[in-house]
């Protein structure tokens, strides 16, 4: 694992000439330089509570480093909080008490009392960010303090020329600006090569999927497959059947006999068991009512074994987590694609995520979680299948569904790269496509209308799917009468 930690070299001299000089600068001023102690504490906080890690990866990703934190013991505890996450060790207050007197710090940061102390302060770690955003503030105002100190000190006894003197500080003060901003932006030279790859793969696939397949061979035409990035909203009214096709799709993914993918389903609605009985008897052709009652033939028992057997190899991972939020799904997601490099990540469903802030307003709890997951497909470079429920507009006025019927939250269209809606076929347009009678004659059967609404990179259109309700399973379905 990469080490976060700050250098060790010279680090405990650095500190100890830092902390000389802020008092120093402190006495000249007559004042205490800027600093929020409450901020610092609640971050520490947040670290030490925070099972997923998500605080730490996000302290780390922001470059914080001990220095940031005014507080000496404070300093001194989030170096051992980075320490233990470089070590992938558990962190609670036991562990790192522990850690702290291996150390030989524990007394000096005030001993177990000051870690439970300071855990105690918060229930949740909701606002960690906003107390990570004070103390990189107080840190730099601290920073430039020290700096212009320093700079009228070295010009009372400059012996080098003006111009160099001049660059010094130029240099010290650009540097506290580098520092308070993250590298995102890249230069087009550094990405131009693998963009004209990426063309070079599309003109030379003519026409053959790019991304991961779906299974449904219309889609896959007008999608190319789902692509590493994306954010897929897959969505419907209560019954249309969301969470049997995005487990179809999962289902052709980890089976995919070019290469199979390696994915991750969270389910918030159902559990494991419930979601593998699926599985099985979709993978196995076999009726689920008839299962429940036990009213199975011998032949059907060995195709659900030969189906569960199918499914203990597959590449599947399932957390049925039902009080999980946004940045605890973003952190075992992280973690797992880099244990088993994760290529589809399928949520069950957005509505039913735990807000991070639960005192704002709901359309506002909504937009965040969307905004996180489309965050986490970049991240991770992997299409994020999104299950979403419709409001009830369709039903009152007796119309297909739209992108803006999104529940809500209009920040669910903004973000989503594709928008897939599901909706029964009414019986003129059932009657008008089954010609062969291949619905009518089995009441299991029924004909779906899948909408691309939405896609930044295709058309939109409709493609008629077939459902077959006793196994859960969406198939291909041939139209006799297009209805693009």
């Amino acid at each position: 694992m990469e080490d976060f930690s700050p250098k060790k070299v010279g680090t405990s001299r650095k500190s100890a000439a830092q902390n000389t000089e802020k008092k120093r600068a402190e006495v000249l001023l007559g004042r205490e330089l800027p600093n929020n102690i409450d901020a610092e504490q609640g971050l520490l906080a947040s670290m030490i509570i925070d099972k997923s890690r998500e605080v730490l990866n996000v302290c780390i990703e922001s470059k914080l480093n001990e220095n940031y934190f005014y507080v000496a013991a404070h300093r001194k505890i989030y170096k051992a909080l980075v320490a233990l996450h470089n070590e992938s060790k558990p962190i609670d207050e036991i562990v790192l008490t522990d850690k702290l007197e291996s150390m030989g710090e524990l007394e000096n940061v005030g001993g177990i009392q000051k870690i439970n102390e300071i855990a105690g302060r918060i229930e949740t770690y909701a606002h960690f960010k906003q107390w990570l955003k004070i103390v990189r503030e107080k840190y730099f105002l601290r920073t430039l303090i020290l700096t212009c100190y320093d700079t009228i000190e070295n010009a009372n006894s400059n012996t080098d020329s003006l111009d160099v003197f001049l660059e010094k500080v130029e240099g010290k003060i650009l540097g506290i600006s580098q520092d308070r901003i993250s590298d995102s932006a890249q230069k087009v030279s550094e990405k131009i090569d693998s963009a004209m790859s990426m063309v070079k793969k599309i003109i030379e696939s003519r026409g053959d999927i790019m991304g991961i397949p779906t299974g449904f061979t219309e889609l896959d035409k007008l999608t190319r497959g789902l692509h590493g990035g994306e954010m897929i909203v897959v969505a419907g009214r209560p019954g249309t059947g969301k969470t049997s096709i995005a487990l179809n799709i999962a289902e052709n993914a980890v089976f995919n006999k070019r290469a199979p993918v390696p994915t991750l389903v969270f389910s918030l609605e159902m559990s494991t068991e419930q979601l593998l009985m699926r599985m099985l008897c979709s993978r196995g052709n076999i009726n689920q009512f008839l299962l429940r009652n036990g009213r199975v033939q011998n032949i059907q028992v060995n195709d659900i074994v030969s189906a569960g057997k199918e499914l203990r190899d597959a590449p599947l991972w399932i957390d049925d987590s039902a009080d999980i939020n946004i940045l605890e799904i973003r952190a075992k997601a992280r973690r797992l694609k880099q244990q088993h490099n994760i290529g589809l990540i399928v949520l069950d469903y957005l509505q039913l995520l735990k807000p991070i802030d639960s005192r704002i307003p709901r359309e506002q709890q909504i937009a965040e979680m969307s905004r996180g997951m489309k965050a986490m497909a970049k991240e991770l470079d992997v299409p994020v299948i999104v299950l979403a429920q419709l409001n009830r507009s369709t039903e009152k006025e007796n119309r297909d569904p739209r992108a803006s019927d999104l529940r809500e939250s209009g920040a669910i269209e903004q973000d989503a790269d594709v928008i897939l809606l599901l909706n029964w076929l009414t019986s003129k347009e059932a009657s008008k496509q089954d010609v062969d009678g291949t619905v009518a004659s089995n009441n299991s059967n029924k004909l779906v209308k899948l909408i691309i609404a939405k896609q930044r990179s295709g058309p939109t259109g409709d493609i008629t799917l077939l459902f077959n309700r006793d196994i859960t399973k969406y198939q291909n379905y041939q139209k006799h009468d297009d209805v693009y």
